[in-house]
Order: structure tokens, then C-alpha cells, then sequence
């Protein structure tokens, strides 16, 4: 049966690569994006497809995963890869702003998990990975909204692999301790690109149920401690 997977929030860094290794390993990919611009030559390259999708809406995320049973079947593996920041001192935030940034960063990931642990739990099999950041790990100073959407996800994996490893389900959570490099735009090899990183994200995937890796620290090994 052909391997099927699903990345909501595509784009041309960390998701546009891990897209490009999962299809060169047999998958068919569905790239999903609140615009198809960012992801119709992607799909093209490999050979998936585009689809449209709101991450802060809850009826546009389910009929995401509606759309993909259709024409897919379950899928294999899931990426959660959005998030939106809001930058500013905690005096001058805009709440309702703010409510948004974590609704696409945290709620929108609930979401797009329940619908992927139904589909998976039906089969015993599969994989669900999310996309942290250093802010997973330390929230910064006019970075707030960002922080409580990037704990909150953290915090959501942390539940999730312990309720789901034991249905034969892999979840995984990365954190992005870095800049991520544009490798069109560098000549370094040592610079932190988003093609390392999904190659990693591949190793997870294929990592055996014995001994599965639930959360990740990915570091460029350049950088200045």
C-alpha cells in the first residue's frame, strides 16, 4: 500500500524539505497551507498535492483531514509545522491578537491531533510530529504570546506520546534551537538548513518502536554558547 502523509503548514523551510525526503522514501505527500502559492511547485516537484487550509479554524482543519481520507486513505505520518509570533511588551499586546497567535500555534495543533489520532487509532500505526523552537524551552523578553503557544504544544506532545506510544502511535516533538539557514543563500556547509533538520525528522520516522524518540533538540553546532 503506498505511504501517505499529511504536512499542515507548508512552507519552503523545515516542512518544504521533510515534503521533498518523504517522497523520495516512496511517500505521497499532501502539503497543506492557508495559501497555495507557498506550496503548488513544491507539490509539483514530488508529485503531491496542495491543498488550502486555516490552522485557526477548527471547521477548516477537519475538513483538511476530511479532504485528505478522500484521497488518500489514513495518513502515516502528520506534521503540525505552524505557529505565528506576536512580539511586544506585555502593556501594549493586543489581546485579541494574541488570542489568534495561539489558537494557529497551540489550538490548531490540538485539533489537527485529534483528527490524526482517530484516523491512526482505527489502524494501530502512525506518526504524529510537531515543530517547536527555542521558545519551547525558554520564553524571551517581548516574546510572550510566542512562548505560551510554543509550552503549550511542548506540553501537548508530552500527553500525547504517553496516551498514544502504547496504540502504536509515534509522537515526536522538535525543538528548533537555531536560525535556520536558507541553503540557496549559503555557501557554508556547516550552516543550520532546513534540509539537515529533515533529515533528522526522517531518522525519527524510521526509528523502530522499541525504541522510539519522543522530543528532539536540534542545534546548529556553530553556534556560540
Amino acid at each position: 500500500m503506498t505511504k501517505t502523509a499529511l504536512i499542515i503548514g507548508a512552507g519552503k523551510g523545515i516542512s518544504g524539505s521533510f515534503a521533498k525526503e518523504l517522497a523520495s522514501e516512496g511517500y505521497k505527500v499532501c502539503l497543506a497551507s492557508r495559501s497555495l502559492k507557498n506550496i503548488d511547485s513544491i507539490a509539483s516537484d514530488i508529485g503531491g498535492f496542495a491543498v488550502e487550509v486555516d490552522v485557526s479554524s477548527e471547521e477548516s482543519i477537519r475538513n483538511l483531514f476530511k479532504k485528505f481520507q478522500k484521497m488518500l486513505g489514513v495518513p502515516a505520518v502528520v506534521l503540525y509545522n505552524p505557529s505565528k509570533r506576536l512580539k511586544g511588551g506585555i502593556c501594549d499586546l493586543d489581546i485579541s491578537a494574541a488570542r489568534e497567535a495561539i489558537n494557529v500555534t497551540a489550538f490548531g495543533a490540538l485539533v489537527a491531533a485529534q483528527e490524526a489520532s482517530r484516523s491512526m487509532i482505527s489502524v494501530g500505526k502512525g506518526a504524529i510530529f510537531f515543530t517547536g523552537a527555542t521558545a519551547s524551552l525558554k520564553g524571551f523578553a517581548h516574546s510572550s504570546v510566542f512562548a505560551m503557544g510554543k509550552f503549550a504544544l511542548r506540553g501537548l506532545t508530552q500527553s500525547l506520546y504517553r496516551e498514544l506510544s502504547p496504540l502504536g502511535i509515534h509522537v515526536a516533538h522538535f525543538v528548533i534551537d537555531g536560525v535556520v539557514k536558507k541553503s540557496n543563500l549559503t555557501k557554508n556547509s556547516n550552516d543550520f538548513t532546513s534540509e539537515a533538520i529533515a533529515k533528522t525528522f526522517m531518522a525519527i520516522l524510521n526509528q523502530p518502536k522499541q525504541a522510539w524518540s519522543h522530543e528532539i533538540e536540534l542545534r546548529p553546532n556553530t553556534e556560540n554558547f
